[in-house]
């Protein structure tokens, strides 16, 4: 391999810290600078708190700028200035424009958390689940200044399988992103260029940033459907319902294999935790969590007068 590129990394939250972990220890190449949101405040006392990614970049003393925004020339200029061979995208959460696009030597590379072209756009990982995929993977793309529509440079895929939730998916593709962006850029270390692959737009579907109504259970959806979408959305927005006025986040269910008599949507079956949703088939809710309570399994929401047999989900 020659010489190691200069690169910098560009990304925000924990998915992306993962990969430029990887990339720091791997010393095949140098991370010169780090690019990340703006600290927010988070907590109780709102004190403002670094990014996941710029809490390592200041623990292994690498260089951080949080710009607000890239579209104005002296922050174009400040980049430029660092000499990039190359810079690393992931859910960096700012649009790079043309001047940023092209200032390294060889361009930005996105790691993009899903089978390109399909799930473009914010939020891949919980799409891939809601929709029922049974595949989903990480996508290394030569960036351009549409929306994830660059050429792909590298493509690794795994199975989805029914009891695969947000949280396990994304740890997942932040591990396999990571392997994977290091071996795209020792490619371009050893021969300056990688051949890529068009997209086909007419095989793309769009993944919007997700809303808190997002979460809002339709019963009137099939259990599968209900099961998708309690997965997907764990842990934000989270998936909530209400019963008489009184609301619930689900936190975990499962499929049941039984069919519900009632047409009655929404109905608490039984002591189990059945509901009977659309076409007649039933969800089984394995943990709840009462407004401001903390979650718990079906029974003790029972036991604790929050559910009872014959309450009506909304």
């Amino acid at each position: 391999m020659t010489k190691p590129l200069k690169v910098i990394f560009m990304g925000t939250p924990d998915f992306a810290a993962s990969a430029l972990k990887q990339l720091h220890e791997s010393s095949h190449h140098e991370v010169i600078a780090v690019y990340s949101q703006p600290p927010r405040p988070k907590g109780r006392g709102h004190k403002l708190q670094p990014s996941p990614v710029q809490a390592y970049a200041e623990l292994e003393n690498i260089k951080v700028f949080t710009p607000i925004s890239l579209k104005k020339a002296p922050e174009q200029e400040e980049f430029a200035a660092l000499n990039a061979d190359i810079a690393v995208v992931a859910a960096y959460g700012l649009i790079l424009p043309k001047a940023v696009l092209q200032a390294p030597k060889y361009g930005c590379l996105n790691i993009h958390a899903s089978l390109l072209p399909r799930w473009r756009g914010a939020s891949p990982i919980q799409r891939a689940i809601w929709a029922g995929d049974e595949k989903s993977g990480v996508t290394i793309m030569q960036m351009d200044e549409g929306l994830d529509t660059g050429d792909m440079l590298l493509k690794e895929e795994m199975a989805l399988n029914k009891d695969m939730s947000c949280s396990m998916l994304h740890d997942a593709l932040a591990d396999m992103g990571a392997q994977m962006i290091v071996k795209v850029l020792d490619q371009y270390a050893e021969h300056g260029q990688i051949k890529g692959e068009k997209q086909d737009d007419a095989l793309t579907c769009y993944a919007p940033l997700l809303k808190k109504e997002d979460g809002d259970i339709e019963w009137s959806q099939s259990a599968t459907q209900i099961d998708r979408q309690i997965r997907a959305l764990n842990p934000w927005p989270g998936v909530r319902t209400q019963s008489a006025g009184k609301r619930f986040k689900i936190i975990e269910a499962q499929v049941s294999e039984a069919q519900s008599d009632s047409d009655a949507r929404g109905l608490v079956l039984n002591k189990k935790g059945d509901i009977a949703c659309g076409d007649k088939s039933v969800i089984r809710l394995i943990k709840i969590q009462p407004d401001g309570k903390k979650p718990m399994d079906f029974a003790s929401a029972l036991n604790g007068g929050y559910i009872e047999i014959g309450d009506h989900f909304e």
